[in-house]
């Protein structure tokens, strides 16, 4: 069963949605691609100790420290999506990757990576924000790219 929490950030509002154990979902509710395939108007809100939990990493995150708390990340997507959100969770805090380096580590092609980082169901969990364009300019980001430059900065990165 799921729940969703709204937490409120200097980005705007992000809607979380989890189990009691894991955290499944993170999207600003304005951006593309938001909550595919989930029901939102049946999910209950109620903070289960996963929500709690992903809302004082975000508190962390936010204060500009990097975040402690332990989190469950169970993010429902496609044995191709996984490996990517899996190379996603590898690039340390404070760094960047471009789509190519991440293409060349899965073998695949850069747009199939795209994809599959602009679907990312967990924003700012996942750090899909830390992927430039092969020049190092910003590009594709489902939470629009005054966010990821705002994320990119909170992080020092630019």
């Amino acid at each position: 069963m799921y729940f969703k929490q709204s937490f409120s950030t200097p980005l705007g509002e992000l809607l979380l949605v989890g189990t009691e154990t894991e955290l499944v979902g993170s999207w600003f509710t304005d951006q593309k691609y938001f909550a595919p395939e989930l029901s939102l108007e049946k999910i209950a809100t109620i903070e289960t100790p996963a929500l709690k939990q992903a809302s004082t990493w975000l508190t962390e995150y936010f204060n500009g420290q990097l975040p402690t708390t332990e989190l469950t990340l169970a993010p429902k997507v496609t044995p191709f999506r996984q490996r990517v959100l899996n190379q996603l969770r590898a690039i340390p805090y404070g760094t960047t990757v471009t789509y190519q380096e991440l293409a060349n580590k899965l073998a695949s092609h850069p747009r199939a990576v795209g994809g599959a980082v602009a679907h990312n169901p967990l924003s700012i969990f996942i750090p899909c924000h830390r992927v430039l364009a092969s020049d190092g300019s910003l590009h594709g980001y489902a939470g629009g790219l005054e966010r990821k430059q705002a994320l990119l900065e909170l992080e020092q990165i630019l």
